[in-house]
């Protein structure tokens, strides 16, 4: 339903383009500024079932490194996810950690290496294993711990002829006006709109991302959206003008995160 609503959105915000967007050009984008750049590292694996649980017991040790690179500055979040949702090739579990250069992800990754979490035995059982390296210039957090969250994630792909600052546009104009709401009256944790910070995937790849503190969180998205659909139908930014929906996929994963 999720994935239908910001489709539902893009096919309005089709026809609006650019007499729209011009009339938008102050109050709202004067308020959404891009901010330095945030740096995530994921690590995604397909842990064998009957291994999900030593999955669980081996993040103890990992949790003590986070917690002090959180403590002395090197990282501002880290967490991990088990996927909800899972296809035939997709992966179960991850593990995530957020900082504000590419040398604060790095120096992390290269401790938990040189620990031997990398390499722990549960990991080698995994039958399938990638990394990805996003950044992002659109996002906001409340500082605290979420227990038995959901991470919604919306991947789409840009049109081969979309503006170079299409991202940009979108967040401005669409995501973050909406997703602050919600951060606000508490119903999400945390939101960030990603690109790939090292190209693994095609090229204008962008993901929306936010974290629901519990499960009726992901309603309020869903009827925030249609409410938007339903008050402001001109009002939208052109969305499938620039994006390949054809490409669009999502995932749902249950999280537990830490964030400065």
């Amino acid at each position: 339903m999720n994935g239908k609503v910001w489709k539902d959105f893009a096919a309005v915000g089709a026809l609006a383009l650019s007499a729209v967007w011009a009339g938008q050009a102050g109050a709202q984008t004067s308020e959404v500024k891009e901010k330095p750049a945030l740096y995530t590292y994921v690590a995604d694996w397909n842990i064998p079932r009957e291994k999900w649980a030593d999955m669980e017991k081996s993040y103890a040790p990992q949790q003590k490194l986070m917690d002090k690179a959180i403590a002395d500055g090197t990282i501002v979040a880290y967490g991990r996810d088990v996927t909800l949702v899972h296809q035939a090739d997709g992966t179960t579990h991850d593990d995530w950690w957020s900082a504000m250069s590419l040398a604060g992800v790095l120096n992390v990754l290269d401790q938990l290496e040189k620990s031997g979490d990398s390499t722990s035995s549960v990991l080698t059982t995994a039958t399938a294993h990638s990394d990805s390296v996003y950044e992002s210039r659109y996002y906001n957090w409340h500082p605290g711990a979420v227990k038995d969250g959901y991470t919604y994630t919306a991947y789409y792909r840009l049109k081969p002829d979309a503006p170079d600052d299409a991202v940009s546009i979108l967040s401005k104009r669409l995501v973050v006006p909406l997703l602050e709401k919600l951060l606000a009256d508490g119903t999400l944790q945390e939101y960030e709109v990603d690109t790939q910070a090292i190209h693994t995937e095609a090229p204008g790849t962008f993901l929306i991302v936010y974290i629901a503190t519990h499960a009726d969180g992901l309603d309020k998205v869903n009827a925030a959206l249609a409410e938007e659909i339903k008050s402001n139908p001109m009002g939208g930014v052109g969305f499938q003008s620039m994006v390949d929906l054809s490409a669009h996929h999502d995932d749902l994963d249950r999280t537990n995160a830490t964030y400065k």
